[in-house]
């Protein structure tokens, strides 16, 4: 075998790994994010692609990307997210947190 042959089968041996590997971690990612949506965020939010939220004035999350990119919330999760009404308790986020919630959150666009 010559030694272009190998080192091309090589490489795509190693992109294949590092794409199975980085989606791997990537859904992982997401599934803690959807874990942290349930317990803080499903009994007003909608966290699903289809459902109605249940508190009519809080957006469903699948829509949050239509009004900016998600990753522009990682800012406002560190620091504490506050709104105008006062249903919505103030939530700060840990890094690792951020990085799930907003993997979970582009699962929904």
């Amino acid at each position: 075998m010559r030694s272009e042959h190998r080192l091309g089968l090589l490489a795509v041996a190693a992109a294949t790994l590092w794409l199975f590997t980085g989606g791997q971690l990537h859904a992982q990612s997401a599934q803690r994010g959807l874990i942290f949506a349930r317990a803080n965020c499903a009994r007003c939010h909608s966290i699903d692609k289809v459902s109605p939220s249940p508190l009519k004035i809080a957006p469903p999350f699948r829509t949050l990307h239509n009004k900016y990119p998600v990753e522009s919330l990682e800012e406002a999760l560190a620091e504490g997210i506050i709104t105008a009404h006062q249903n919505m308790p103030e939530f700060r986020l840990e890094r690792d947190q951020i990085g799930d919630f907003i993997a979970f959150l582009k699962t929904l666009e």
